[in-house]
Parts: C-alpha cells; sequence; structure tokens
C-alpha cells in the first residue's frame, strides 16, 4: 500500500513543478510587459535609435523612402532604392532616367 502511494505521488511531482515553472515565467513576462508600457516614448526611442541609409527621407503618407524619386525606375520603398540597380548608389547610376 505504501509503495502505490509513493508511486502516486511521484506521478504527480512532473506536472507540480510543470505548472509552477510556468506561473513563475508569466509573472517574469507580465512584469517585463508592464515595465515597457510605464517606459515613456522618449526613452525607447533613446534605447532603440533606428539607423536609416544617408540617401533616405520621409515622404508625407508613405513613410521613409530610399534613392532618387526623379528616377523612373524608383521602387519607392525604404528596403530598395530602384528595380534596375537595387543596392545603389543612385549617383552616376548608368540607368537613370528623369520621370516624365
Amino acid at each position: 500500500m505504501l509503495a502505490l502511494l509513493w508511486i502516486i505521488a511521484l506521478g504527480f511531482i512532473p506536472p507540480l513543478l510543470s505548472v509552477l515553472i510556468v506561473r513563475r515565467t508569466q509573472k517574469r513576462m507580465q512584469a517585463e510587459l508592464r515595465r515597457a508600457m510605464m517606459m515613456p516614448t522618449r526613452v525607447r526611442a533613446r534605447r532603440s535609435p533606428i539607423s536609416l541609409p544617408p540617401d533616405s527621407y520621409y515622404l508625407e503618407g508613405v513613410g521613409y523612402l530610399i534613392g532618387d524619386i526623379s528616377c523612373r525606375f524608383n521602387a519607392r520603398s525604404r528596403y530598395i532604392r530602384c528595380a534596375v540597380n537595387p543596392e545603389g548608389p543612385c549617383q552616376g547610376c548608368r540607368h537613370y532616367e528623369q520621370k516624365a
């Protein structure tokens, strides 16, 4: 009888440990989320600065774009410059064509 109780007790230990670990992790994540929500926007911006390419600019309603917007082949994207020469640079590109 004692052996049966011992086996049952050993069977309950892994689920109990799992529940304890999950609860501790949830509490830690909630505390981290709460800290992030309480952090002022200025501090968040200082912690993770956005590095933009030197030839990027902001276009109202679209966002940040890179490349020469006056070129016909400009992709109007913040990730690639143009369809012909996606890696850039735009200066001195032999495919440059003025938009009509």
